[in-house]
């Protein structure tokens, strides 16, 4: 079907209400960047689910870092976005202006060398993610179990996304149809997503990240509707079975377990923790469930679910913003809050 006659039939459709769930924050960032929901009928909504790794990690793996940056002889590793997300009470970046040791990296394998100059440090990497970046952990495992390094542990907060999926639609978010994560599908395979389309009769569409791409995937979305069937409209890269390789390689080193989502509580099956013969590299991962708002007003969990837009939140674009996150929604360039915030975007 050609792209002007998508983009018709979704500016014109008139049929029942749909609310379209994209579960990858790249594609939330996307939508907005090229301009969708203002191309979109009046009676399709795009709601943002939990697609940011960031997002969804519970205060109290936060809380876990920073105890572990505060010890003698200890550094934690991070990414850049975790550094401002807030634990019970405060942030690593907090953290780090009283004293804590922090370093920011790009890579997970920046570790290696940090390790290997400062052998009397302990050096702990803040393992979040996806089914994405799982892989690159195991790697890095490989890594330091071929060199010998002793002195990387590894704090992991680590989701599937298919659990979650599931999980809300067995919590009943008003979602018609999942725009399936581009990224994330590279890895499982499109065929992860057909027992939850068919249990729930919920279509999805896996997507890429270009305007047209989204607004095929989403075109077959709602013309789905209703029917539980799975369409790949990113074949170029994604696979019925996924990238089988990466999959050994994460099962050589991780084993599924149930997993806490900020705002969501736990998720039976929804995590991967390092498995019981690596568990000398595990700085504590296990068992941190717990998960506390700093401000009580805040409706990221509610976002993050589809119940609430990012505008519904009486802190959105006034006390929470990018440099003031109360949230961590608006901590990450992928979470929903700092896109919509960003974009201006107004509508779903």
């Amino acid at each position: 079907m050609k792209l002007e006659d998508i983009v018709k039939y979704l500016a014109e459709y008139d049929g029942p209400e749909m609310n379209i769930m994209e579960v990858c924050g790249s594609h939330t960032a996307a939508i907005s960047k090229n301009g969708i929901p203002d191309m979109l009928s009046g009676r399709l909504h795009l709601v943002s689910g939990p697609g940011c790794p960031v997002c969804v990690t519970p205060s109290s793996y936060v809380d876990r870092l920073i105890e572990l940056s505060m010890r003698p002889d200890h550094c934690v590793v991070t990414f850049g976005d975790l550094i401002r997300v807030s634990g019970s009470t405060k942030s690593l970046s907090v953290a780090k202006g009283e004293g804590a040791r922090v370093i920011m990296v790009y890579s997970p394998m920046d570790i290696l060398k940090l390790a290997e100059e400062e052998p009397e440090t302990v050096f702990v990497f803040a393992a979040v993610g996806f089914e994405t970046t799982t892989p690159v952990y195991a790697l890095l495992m490989q890594q330091l179990i071929e060199r010998e390094i002793r002195n990387v542990k590894l704090l992991t907060a680590l989701k599937t996304m298919p659990e979650v999926i599931e999980h809300l639609c067995r919590e009943g978010a008003p979602v018609h149809g999942f725009l399936a994560p581009g990224h994330v599908s590279v890895i499982t395979g499109a065929s992860v997503y057909r027992p939850i389309a068919g249990k729930y009769n919920i279509p999805f569409g896996v997507a890429g990240f270009t305007g047209p791409e989204i607004l095929a995937a989403i075109y077959a979305i709602v013309r789905l509707r209703g029917r539980g069937e799975v369409r790949n409209l990113y074949p170029s890269v994604v696979t019925e079975e996924g990238n089988t390789g990466a999959q050994q390689l994460v099962e050589r080193f991780f084993e599924p377990a149930d997993a806490a989502w900020r705002g969501m509580g736990e998720v039976p099956g929804s995590g991967r923790i390092l498995r019981e013969e690596y568990s000398a590299f595990d700085a504590g991962s296990r068992d941190l469930t717990e998960d506390r708002k700093i401000n009580q007003a805040c409706r990221c969990d509610q976002v993050l679910m589809g119940k609430k837009k990012p505008t519904d939140c009486p802190l959105f674009g006034k006390l929470c913003t990018p440099m003031t996150p109360q949230g961590a929604c608006m901590v990450s360039t992928e979470g929903s809050c700092f896109t919509w915030l960003s974009s201006d975007r107004k509508r779903s």
